[in-house]
């Protein structure tokens, strides 16, 4: 979010909430995606929530400054051709295989591990390996971060290849100072990190969920809320607002409600995602 008292339409009605202002300067914006070279046409408010995204990967955020949150989207796209990425997906167990992973930034060998599983294995990730990584030099935080930019950057380039584009251009990282901001509303509960519940947002975490009651996935970045935002308002772009979701009679897209689960359901299926 980027301004004080915002004033937000979920389709029925207006709400005015009391966010706090994000360290992204006046004017630093920059729209750099578009799809005017394919065959397709893409709906303005998906680019507009595409290049949203850029600019907030290229801005400093709560714990990651601008230069650290580019490299860890340059690593996301590296860990696709990435050898041992590669030896441990084949590997029955992923922790079974020895080696340095193929990086090109220098981020801590700790937060290009974290980016390139989730990247290419997500599924076989551990608690066990979750604890290790928080046990050395990166905190719940920053976790929470680098998965939001490797989430955002996953959805964008997925998107880019199903249409036939070709692969957005990185943006550029913009000066300023992290924010350092954790909810104070943040409990460990049956997960591997602490989140937020619907009950316990409080006014300094801004707006952070549409529904009185909300699935895990939706809560799982809230720790950092501006990390869920950053990550959400592109999922909701690419899907439907929150605010939709159990509307099962209202049409908002061009293909129907059950033609878009069928399609999730088996996109799914192929990537082994039985949540």
């Amino acid at each position: 979010m980027d301004e004080v008292d915002g004033k937000h339409y979920n389709g029925s009605h207006y709400w005015v909430t009391l966010v706090r202002k994000s360290s992204r300067k006046e004017g630093s914006s920059v729209n750099t995606i578009n799809y005017d070279n394919i065959d397709y046409a893409v709906r303005e408010d998906l680019v507009a929530a595409q290049n949203e995204a850029w600019n907030r990967i290229a801005a400093p955020g709560d714990w990651l400054d601008g230069s650290r949150r580019v490299a860890v989207a340059e690593e996301v796209r590296q860990a696709l051709s990435c050898s041992l990425c590669a030896k441990c997906k084949d590997a029955l167990s992923p922790y079974a295989v020895d080696g340095e992973h193929d990086s090109v930034t220098d981020l801590s060998a700790a937060e290009i591990d974290l980016i390139h599983r989730l990247s290419t294995d997500p599924g076989r990730t551990s608690k066990q390996w979750v604890g290790d990584m928080l046990t050395g030099s990166m905190s719940e935080e920053e976790y929470i971060e680098i998965v939001s930019i490797v989430c955002i950057v996953a959805v964008t380039d997925a998107f880019t290849r199903a249409v036939g584009a070709p692969e957005h251009t990185l943006p550029e990282p913009q000066l300023g100072k992290t924010a350092g901001y954790r909810s104070a509303a943040a409990k460990m509960y049956a997960t591997w990190l602490p989140y937020v519940e619907v009950d316990d947002v409080g006014p300094e975490d801004g707006h952070l969920y549409d529904n009185p009651q909300e699935p895990p996935v939706v809560k799982a970045l809230s720790l950092v809320p501006d990390a869920k935002r950053a990550f959400w308002d592109l999922a909701d772009a690419n899907y439907l607002p929150a605010t939709a979701v159990f509307d099962l009679d209202t049409e908002l897209r061009a293909i129907s409600r059950m033609q878009m689960e069928l399609l999730a359901a088996r996109v799914a299926s192929v990537h082994q995602c039985t949540y």
